[in-house]
C-alpha cells in the first residue's frame, strides 16, 4: 500500500538505523560497544521512582490525565518555580508552561503550530536530525545554517541572507549544543531575540542538556534574554538531567500564543502525560538537584578518560563544556564515515558519523558518555590499540 508523499522526504533516523547495525553484529556474536546514543544507564533517582509508585497506587490517576493537554497545574506550577529558583525567569503556569510528552514532541508541534506549507524554516548544521524530519513532516523548507568551531559553534545570524531571513517563520536552536557540546552566551541570545523580531521569526529553543555543564560554564536559558517570550518558546526536559529518558516527561515554555497553538496540537493528538509521571517529575525538579551534580561528576571522569585516550592517539583538543557529547574531530587523512566504520570494523565500537547531523559534521564523530565506565574503558583499550 503507498504512503504518504510526505514520508519520502524523511531520511531514516540515524538512531534507528545504528540500532539496527548494533543488533545485527550482536547477533553475530562480536561484543559491540556502543558510544553512539545518549541514552544514560545509571538508575533514575529513587526519590522520583517511589513517588511514580505511589502516585501509580491512586486509581485517580488511572484514569484521563488532570488537564490532558496542558499538563497539571500542579507540574506546572512547579516547572514555574524551579524556572524563578534556577534562571531567575518569572512563567505564568496558566498560559506559558505546557507539559510535553518529552521534548522531542515539543519540537514537532512547534512546527505545526508555526510553520506553514512552504515556509522556510532555519536550523543549524550541524544539527539534531530530527528537527529537519519535524520541518519536512510539517511541509516547511529546512535551511542550513553553519556553525563551525571558530564561530563556537554558534550561527553568526548576520551571514544569513536577507531574502531567506524574510522568508522565514521560524528557527530551531539547541544549547548546550548536540552534537558538539557547546554552549550559548548572553550576548548571542541577545541578538538572537533582535534577529527574531526584526524578520518575525519564532524561535524554538530546545534546551535538554541545559543543567549538563562542566565547571566554569554558566547555566542560562533561552528565556534569560530580555524580550525572548515575544519572539519564542524554550522547551526542556527532564529527561538527561534525572536519567529519566523513558519515562518522556518535559515543558515548553514561553510566549503564550505559540504555547496555545502547541496545545490546541496537542488535544488533537494525544490526551496528556500520565499524572503518576507528572508527580514524579515534581519530585525530581522539587528535590534532585544533587542528582545532577553527581552525574556530572561521573560525566567528568568519563569525559577526562576519553580526552587522554583520544591525545594518546594523536587527538588533542579542547572541547566545549556542555553536555554528555564529545564532537571528536577525526584522524587526519580519514572522513568522518572512514574513521566510524573503521572503529566498528576492527574495534567493534560504535560512534555517530559528524555527517549524520549535516554537511558541516564532516571531519568529527560524536562520542557520548552514557555507557558504564567499565565498558567505555574497554572501549579506550580497543581504540587505544587499533591507532596508537
Amino acid at each position: 500500500m503507498q504512503t504518504a508523499i510526505r514520508l519520502q522526504k524523511i531520511p531514516p533516523y540515524l538512531f534507528m538505523e545504528l540500532r539496527k547495525k548494533i543488533n545485527q553484529a550482536k547477533s553475530e556474536g562480536v561484543d559491540v560497544i556502543s558510544l553512539a546514543i545518549g541514552d544514560p544507564v545509571e538508575a533514575t533517582p529513587d526519590s522520583i521512582i517511589g513517588e511514580l509508585c505511589r502516585a501509580a497506587r491512586d486509581p485517580q490517576n488511572h484514569r484521563y490525565p488532570t488537564d490532558e493537554e496542558k499538563g497539571m497545574l500542579a507540574f506546572r506550577k512547579e516547572v514555574a518555580r524551579w524556572y524563578s529558583e534556577r534562571y531567575g525567569v518569572v512563567l505564568n503556569p496558566d498560559n506559558e508552561i505546557l507539559g510535553l510528552i518529552g521534548s522531542k514532541e515539543g519540537c514537532h508541534h512547534f512546527v505545526l503550530a508555526r510553520v506553514n506549507p512552504g515556509d522556510t524554516v532555519l536550523m543549524t548544521d550541524p544539527g539534531y536530525p530530527a528537527y529537519r524530519s519535524s520541518i519536512l513532516m510539517g511541509e516547511g523548507i529546512p535551511y542550513n545554517v553553519p556553525i563551525l568551531a571558530p564561530n563556537s559553534y554558534l550561527p553568526v545570524l548576520e551571514d544569513i541572507p536577507t531574502d531567506v531571513a524574510k522568508k522565514a517563520t521560524a528557527m530551531f536552536l539547541n544549547y548546550p549544543n548536540n552534537p558538539t557540546g557547546a554552549c550559548a552566551t548572553m550576548p548571542f541570545l541577545n541578538s538572537l531575540v533582535a534577529f527574531a523580531r526584526e524578520y518575525d521569526i519564532a524561535v524554538c529553543y530546545d534546551n535538554p542538556y541545559g543543567e549538563l555543564v562542566f565547571a566554569g560554564q554558566e547555566r542560562i536559558s533561552f528565556l534569560m534574554a530580555e524580550g525572548a517570550r515575544e519572539v519564542g518558546v524554550e522547551l526542556n526536559s527532564l529527561s538527561k538531567p534525572f536519567n529519566m529518558c523513558g519515562w518522556r516527561l518535559g515543558m515548553a515554555c514561553g510566549n503564550a500564543d505559540l504555547i496555545a497553538g502547541i496545545s490546541k496540537v496537542k488535544e488533537n493528538t494525544d490526551s496528556g502525560i500520565f499524572n503518576a509521571v507528572q508527580y514524579a517529575g515534581i519530585a525530581a525538579l522539587r528535590g534532585e538537584a544533587g542528582f545532577v551534580d553527581e552525574m556530572l561528576g561521573i560525566y567528568g571522569r568519563r569525559r577526562e578518560m576519553v580526552l587522554q585516550t583520544l591525545k594518546k592517539i594523536g587527538i588533542d583538543f579542547n572541547p566545549p563544556r556542555g553536555t554528555f557529547y564529545l564532537w571528536v574531530p577525526v584522524p587526519k587523512g580519514l572522513t568522518s564515515l572512514e574513521f566510524t566504520n573503521r572503529l566498528f570494523e576492527k574495534t567493534a565500537v560504535v560512534v555517530a558519523s559528524g555527517t549524520a547531523y549535516g554537511q558541516y559534521g564532516e571531519g568529527f564523530i560524536r562520542i557520548s558518555l552514557t555507557v558504564p565506565d567499565d565498558r567505555l574503558k574497554e572501549a579506550m583499550l580497543r581504540i587505544e590499540k587499533e591507532f596508537k
